[in-house]
């Protein structure tokens, strides 16, 4: 049922003069029982003294109405005067609604919210006073006027205007949001907007109503957990000390601050270990800073500088308390840390002008205090608050601990390519046989250094021995694994095995390396490994593999093939054989040992990362490092993703007028014969000064052999970088030295020939023995 109004006429005298349906409806008297007597009859009892003084304008009232029926009712009462003419007033039109309507005028006008209602043509008809307090003017300067007449030309208020238009066109209720200033208020709020239509008692729309509700705190709210979810994604995305911090004050400026900086204690951006923040003085790193501004003016430090902050600023207290630390325009350590930034930077004291409010938050991780981080507002209309505070120490404990998880990165990984440093070879040693180049990269990616080495060993009889290998996995674990299998293979090679047996030998040394290590899988503990000795007298190449990349060989005027090499077993596997291959290879033929980060690339197919590599290695190069140099450019991406160690190696060969070779017959008598060929043969070479030891060894390691040993003999002097000499049995037993006692007729000639010689060793054989001795040419 429609409401109708309850509507009066009083005339100046105090008597009713009019009296409306609605009237009768709310006080149960018909008009002819009311109009001519006098209004205070209708009391239920004293006038309010509101009521008296609603009679100079129009003003709200309640009061008790007495019902036909004897019961009060309670109503709204609006007083308006009504004009006689002559200035002065004729009477008073009365209008009376329930108390609902009451409570819901009250309702309106006392709302938290802006409230307004418009006409169809965006007029002004009522203002609650929340709205009056935002636009800063009370309701009659605004009640009847056009809304665009009342507010700056911004495209905020024209798309508000816009919305007023399409709710008053098409009678649809319009929900939106936005970010704008009001004329009362000095910042920028957002504002939640709502608009619907309002209709007579016939549904004829006459209105629209606009209520307007304050979000700013909900907005900020989600514009912070939006940052904390970005920061989430965006900072750490490297092991970088310095590009984390980068992140960190991406995240901050423009969105939560104008200005924002980074610095760190020294220690951070080094390798040593936390230190105690016991002094008020300590020395910060600057690493990274924002501005909103093109350039950054005004900035008093500068990326790698260092500064001391003062003792009462902000940034000193937030180090010495491990808090957020909020400051405003005026405080004392505000006034500190401003005072200081103009001391150093003079000229930036203009672009200063204006900073009202900063934070600083100490970057802390597991405990330990990394740095501070400082944010300013200039532009930005609102001060730092206490949620602001807490935000920021939440993204920069995250941020904290990305920058120590870069650390301790950096510590690991320097740590492990110190020790990975001090177990590869600094320099390869010196010998005739190959001439070699070699390149060792260490990873730079997260995953860290690995366990790649690579290795040259000279041998006895001018041999020598090439190494390339690579443990499993990464960080130091993989460095110190790779210096023991380095160390094992060194000390195997002296002893002179064959590749396959070495390698035999070391992966009993893996197994027993896991087991001690209480590894269940073995194979991760496990490691690839390819073994070659190359001799330049029979040059031929002998090599073995444990699960390592084939080498690459490049023949005199051919190109570049992989050796048809029998893979074998990783290391670690243990129970399985390794075989060699052997090969013979023309002088000045290039071999290439390598390791699989070389060719083991995510991103691409294996076969054409080996096409590459056999194209790169086959291409002709002024020379081996410059050939190396190449390979690796042809064949690595910018980002290696594991270690890569190279060893190139170009083969020479001893010709026949460089080594001599005889039989001895197993007769006392031929060790006179056989000194006596050896002293021609160095005179020969032009080493006469060399003739006396070389037949006192000759002489004795002859009659050891024809004395201990089995026939066939053959003597071998070999002039390489040293002389070389060398005498074979078919006898399996090692000559070892002793002391001889004063009487004993034997037992020292292996103390001489230890005595007289550089080195001297022994080397099993597929038919026996060789006892070898060296000792240095005379122009060494």
């Amino acid at each position: 049922m429609d409401r109708v109004a309850a509507m009066a006429v009083i005339d100046i005298r105090g008597r009713v003069t009019g009296w409306s349906e609605g009237a009768r409806v709310l006080t149960g008297h018909p008009a002819e029982e009311v109009v001519g007597r006098p209004a205070a009859d209708l009391l239920a009892g004293e006038l309010p003294g509101e009521a008296l003084t609603a009679r100079a304008g129009t003003r709200y009232a309640t009061l008790a109405l007495r019902h036909r029926d004897g019961h009060c009712v309670e109503a709204a009462v609006t007083v308006c005067p009504v004009d006689g003419g002559d200035g002065r007033p004729a009477g008073y039109a009365v209008t009376a609604e329930p108390p609902g309507a009451a409570l819901a005028a009250q309702a309106f006008e006392q709302a938290s919210m802006s409230m307004s209602v418009f006409d169809l043509r965006q007029r002004y008809l009522r203002l609650n006073a929340a709205a009056c307090r935002i636009l800063g003017v009370p309701e009659t300067v605004l009640t009847g006027r056009f809304f665009p007449d009342t507010v700056a030309d911004t495209e905020e208020n024209r798309g508000l205007l816009r919305h007023l238009r399409e709710v008053a066109r098409t009678g649809r209720p319009v929900r939106y949001e936005r970010f704008a200033a009001a004329p009362a208020l000095n910042r920028e709020h957002f504002w939640s907007l709502e608009m619907w239509p309002l209709h007579d008692a016939t549904g004829t729309q006459t209105a629209v109503a606009m209520a307007a509700y304050d979000s700013s705190e909900q907005y900020w709210a989600r514009r912070r957990l939006t940052l904390l979810n970005e920061a989430a994604t965006h900072i750490g995305t490297t092991l970088d000390v310095v590009r984390t911090a980068e992140e960190l004050i991406e995240i901050l400026v423009p969105r939560y601050a104008d200005f924002a900086t980074v610095d760190l204690l020294d220690w951070v951006l080094g390798t040593d270990e936390p230190l105690m923040l016991t002094t008020d003085d300590a020395e910060l790193h600057r690493v990274a800073y924002g501005s909103t501004r093109p350039v950054a003016l005004g900035v008093a430090v500068r990326v790698g500088e260092t500064q001391v902050y003062p003792l009462l600023s902000p940034p000193a207290r937030a180090l010495r308390e491990g808090r957020a630390v909020l400051s405003q325009a005026g405080e004392p350590g505000f006034r500190a840390w401003l005072a200081d930034r103009n001391e150093r930077a003079p000229e930036g004291r203009p672009h200063r002008e204006g900073v009202h409010s900063m934070i600083a938050v100490p970057l802390r991780a597991r405990g330990t205090t990394l740095g501070v981080a400082v944010c300013v507002r200039l532009a930005h209309p609102e001060d730092y608050g206490p949620d602001d505070a807490v935000f920021a120490e939440e993204l920069t404990s995250r941020a904290a601990v990305c920058i120590d998880n870069a650390r301790r990165f950096a510590r690991e990984r320097t740590t492990a390519l110190a020790l990975q440093h001090s177990l590869l070879p600094s320099g390869l040693p010196g010998q005739a046989a190959l001439e070699v180049a070699h390149r060792y990269l260490p990873c730079g990616s997260q995953a860290g250094i690995g366990g790649d080495w690579l290795d040259v060993i000279p041998l006895s009889g001018g041999r020598v021995a090439l190494v390339v290998g690579d443990v499993v996995g990464h960080g130091i674990s993989s460095s110190a694994t790779m210096g023991r299998l380095r160390t094992a293979v060194r000390t195997l090679a002296d002893v002179d095995l064959p590749p396959d047996e070495l390698l035999t030998h070391v992966d009993d040394l893996v197994t027993h390396l896991a087991a001690e290590n209480g590894r269940e899988e073995v194979e991760e503990f496990g490691a690839t490994c390819v073994y070659a000795v190359y001799d330049p007298v029979s040059r031929r190449l002998t090599l073995a593999a444990a699960g390592h990349p084939a080498p690459v060989v490049v023949l005199p005027g051919a190109g570049a093939e992989f050796v048809p090499l029998a893979a074998g077993p990783p290391l670690g596997i243990g129970g399985l054989p390794f075989e060699a291959t052997e090969l013979e290879l023309p002088e000045g033929s290039v071999v290439a040992l390598f390791t699989d980060g070389l060719v083991g690339h995510r991103d691409r197919d294996p076969a054409d990362a080996d096409e590459a590599l056999r194209r790169a290695i086959g291409a002709p190069a002024d020379s081996l490092d410059a050939l190396a140099d190449g390979v690796l450019k042809a064949v690595l991406p910018d980002q290696p993703g594991d270690d890569v160690a190279l060893l190139l190696v170009r083969t020479r060969a001893l010709g026949a007028d460089r080594v001599a070779t005889w039989d001895v017959p197993a007769h006392p008598a031929q060790v006179a014969v056989v000194r006596q060929a050896a002293g021609e043969q160095l005179a020969a070479w032009g080493l006469e000064e060399s003739a006396f030891v070389t037949e006192l060894v000759v002489s004795e390691l002859v009659t050891n052999a024809i004395r201990y040993g089995e026939p066939p003999i053959q003597v071998r002097l070999i002039r390489d970088r040293a002389l070389i000499c060398e005498v074979s049995d078919t006898s399996s037993t090692s000559p070892h030295l002793r002391r001889a006692h004063a009487y004993d007729e034997g037992g020292r000639g292996l103390l001489l020939v230890a005595q007289l010689t550089q080195r001297w060793g022994s080397r099993q054989t597929a038919a026996g023995k060789t006892i070898w001795a060296e000792q240095p040419l005379p122009d060494a």
